[in-house]
């Protein structure tokens, strides 16, 4: 019954809804996620802790970066966190999506010498 508690509690917050929706189009580090929502390394690795508690996203290690995913390896999840998502817009969500967009096209950009 914890585990529900917690998995729901994961998904009333805001800004956690605002995390899985842009997971939800592929894996982000937390350098995009900052980027895109605007707001602290610290604050976004602290939802990112409560949502892969909650088992709705998942990490994956690359050298020295994490790259998170949704989880939707268990029915509740592959059922709930798509339904909820589909409810999940409005300015904020565009604003991160364009902010996300702007960053990830810079990101990809060449820079001196070839390094990026």
């Amino acid at each position: 019954m914890e585990d529900v508690a917690a998995y729901f509690k994961a998904l009333s917050d805001e800004t956690r809804l605002r995390i899985l929706k842009l997971l939800e189009e592929g894996e982000l580090c937390v350098c995009d996620l900052t980027a895109a929502l605007d707001m602290t390394q610290p604050n976004i690795s602290f939802h990112l802790g409560i949502l892969r508690g909650a088992g709705l996203i998942k990490d994956r290690k690359d050298g020295r970066w994490t790259h998170y995913d949704l989880d939707l390896s268990d029915m509740m999840s592959r059922v709930v966190v798509p339904t909820a998502l589909s409810r999940v817009a409005g300015e904020k969500v565009a604003a991160d999506r364009a902010r996300l967009d702007a960053f990830m096209a810079e990101k990809a950009k060449p820079k001196c010498c070839g390094i990026r």
